[in-house]
């Protein structure tokens, strides 16, 4: 089954905790604090991987987790950083905030951002030995790595993606002319789900063009399959639009899927298309006229999939309106983010030191509720003695 959407959460390594240490040899029984750096927590790193289909390999994947950096020891050994984790989605995977707000868009083969960086490893009590304090008892515990809620959506892209009203006959004419198998049969909504095929061409050319369930009036507003599926349509460079002339009246119908393409927006309202009036061989072999004027018609094809008429000259078109290289996009439309940073689960504005006895807080203390949950996640445990303000309490 073809998956194109998926939620999941992804959270970074937590920093290593500063090691706490003192250099205790044979003959310098009293030496100065050693204590390493933790290492950084390792991040969740997305990447656009070409071999992938769809985002069913994400199915059940509910969190994605990097991991911890290793705290710092003595003779001022840090400790590692903690390994990141790739996650590998599909060319033209798009990933959402929880806000809504599209963070980022892995449009092209190799493209990658960081989903959640690690949090900053704790420096070691040798890091603050001045001439006054010489014997610091203390090192930072490591910072909490960045969280975030993310919905992953798929937007093929492909050169040429198949538009029409259910049972127009897109299924067979992409069995026609490329490599794929889909579904045929002569009832509506057949196709349920995209399909994928590949167009070999003259000197070893290759298109790929997708066949997207059928539209039907109300789809930009969610009635029926189209809805779910329109966003497919959005990276194609050319529309192949389908037409049964069987039916009658194709200028109506055509006019209906290019309203539901304006509603839609994203573009698709001005894309280039090619109309193909299908279906031939039930009106006698002959297409009925279609001289509509609008510039985003590049072409006209009679086709008929029973009897192969006007295959090869729907081929030699598809090849002739998709350019080799997609064109550049305009420096407008670049996206503005690069890299999505979200936020840390906690913000700077206090510190959890290591000491010899248990931890203390610096800085401006956060509400009983936040400072308890990161008290937790340091590692405190019962009967460790926690300073806050001046104030040493027991944890219990």
């Amino acid at each position: 089954m073809f998956h194109d959407k998926a939620s999941i959460r992804v959270e970074a390594g937590r920093g290593g905790d500063g090691g706490l240490s003192f250099r205790r040899e044979k003959h310098v029984p009293k030496g100065g604090p050693d204590g390493g750096d933790g290492g950084c927590g390792g991040d969740v790193v997305v990447s656009a991987d070409a071999s992938l289909r769809d985002l069913s390999g994400l199915r059940g994947v509910k969190v994605v987790r990097a991991k911890r950096g290793g705290n710092g020891t003595g003779k001022k050994r840090h400790g590692a950083d903690g390994a990141p984790v790739g996650l590998r989605v599909p060319v033209g995977t798009q990933l959402t905030g929880a806000d809504g707000v599209v963070v980022a868009d892995l449009a092209t083969p190799g493209s990658r951002f960081v989903a959640a960086r690690g949090g900053a490893g704790g420096r070691g009590n040798a890091r603050f030995a001045t001439p006054t304090r010489q014997t610091p008892r203390f090192a930072e515990t490591g910072l909490p790595g960045e969280e975030a809620d993310l919905v992953l959506q798929l937007k093929l892209v492909v050169d040429a993606a198949l538009a029409g009203l259910p049972n127009a006959g897109k299924s067979s004419l992409l069995w026609r002319i490329s490599n794929a198998k889909p579904k045929v049969a002569e009832y509506p909504f057949t196709t349920i789900e995209p399909v994928l095929g590949t167009v070999e061409g003259l000197e070893g050319r290759q298109l790929t063009v997708a066949d997207v369930p059928g539209l039907i009036e109300g789809a930009s507003d969610g009635v029926g399959l189209g809805h779910e599926f329109l966003a497919h349509l959005e990276r194609a460079q050319l529309l192949v639009h389908v037409l049964d002339v069987s039916e009658g009246d194709v200028e109506t119908r055509f006019r209906t899927i290019g309203r539901e393409l304006a509603l839609y927006g994203a573009g698709l309202a001005e894309r280039r298309q090619l109309v193909v009036l299908n279906k031939i061989d039930l009106v006698g072999g002959t297409a009925p006229p279609f001289e509509l004027d609008d510039d985003r018609i590049v072409g006209v094809v009679a086709t008929s999939c029973a009897t192969g008429a006007g295959i090869e000259e729907l081929v030699r078109s598809l090849f002739e309106h998709c350019p080799v290289a997609p064109p550049d996009r305009p420096a407008d439309e670049l996206p503005e983010f690069l890299e999505y940073r979200p936020r840390a689960r906690r913000g700077p504005s206090f510190r959890i030191l290591l000491t010899d006895r248990g931890y203390r807080v610096v800085g401006t203390v956060p509400p009983p509720e936040e400072l308890e949950e990161a008290l937790r996640r340091v590692g405190v445990k019962r009967g460790m003695e926690v300073e806050i303000d001046g104030e040493t309490l027991e944890w219990a």
